[in-house]
């Protein structure tokens, strides 16, 4: 006991350096997070990417729209991490603790703008975000694939629609004309007989 009291800096400047490196480990965890509106804001005006980081089968279930999928496991290898190591990462999973752990791995690759958005998904559903399900994005080749047949196939449906329109506008064109004609049609006999008296007058 007397030696804590006599050594009561030591003690103190212990004390601190622990609590130091538990709230390090702490925002090491949990990253320097973002809310989600600061995230939209990056996204929106500074070419921000977000990344969900959570295993697929999670990510079909339920992602902020336009996130791709990386999976903590396969993020620093992964391909899908933008060439540009300037843009700000914003990292997403369930509740925002995987996101701060992937938020100090890409620092360490070199993206310094990496950050978890603050309490994940969770979050960004309570935000009124969108979200979408399924794992769309996940393959870019054959979504480019899929874009070329649909920019193939879409003049023909174009046609197709464009087809039924005059069409529907046919029918009704000829119906009044029709019906007015006939009766000037009927009239014009009665004119004629009026016509015979006049040639006696000649003589």
């Amino acid at each position: 006991m007397n030696f804590l009291i006599e050594n009561w800096m030591l003690v103190f400047m212990a004390a601190l350096s622990g609590g130091l490196l538990v709230w390090q480990t702490i925002q090491g965890g949990v990253g320097r997070g973002v809310p989600p509106a600061e995230a939209v804001r990056l996204i929106n005006r500074e070419k921000g990417v977000l990344i969900d980081v959570c295993e697929s089968a999670e990510y079909e279930k339920g992602h902020a729209v336009g996130a791709r999928n990386i999976p903590l496991a396969t993020l620093v290898d992964a391909k899908g991490l933008p060439g540009n190591k300037t843009l700000p990462i914003l990292l997403l999973c369930a509740s925002g603790a995987r996101a701060g752990r992937a938020a100090a791995q890409l620092q360490k690759a070199g993206y310094e703008k990496a950050v978890a958005v603050a309490g994940g998904n969770a979050a960004w559903r309570e935000a009124n975000l969108p979200m979408e399900s399924g794992a769309k994005g996940d393959k870019p080749e054959k979504v480019e694939k899929a874009e070329k047949t649909d920019k193939k196939a879409k003049p023909a449906k174009a046609e197709a629609k464009a087809l039924p329109a005059p069409a529907a506008e046919a029918p009704a064109t000829p119906a009044a004309p029709v019906d007015e004609p006939a009766p000037s049609v009927a009239e014009a006999p009665a004119v004629e007989p009026q016509t015979p008296p006049q040639e006696p007058k000649g003589a």
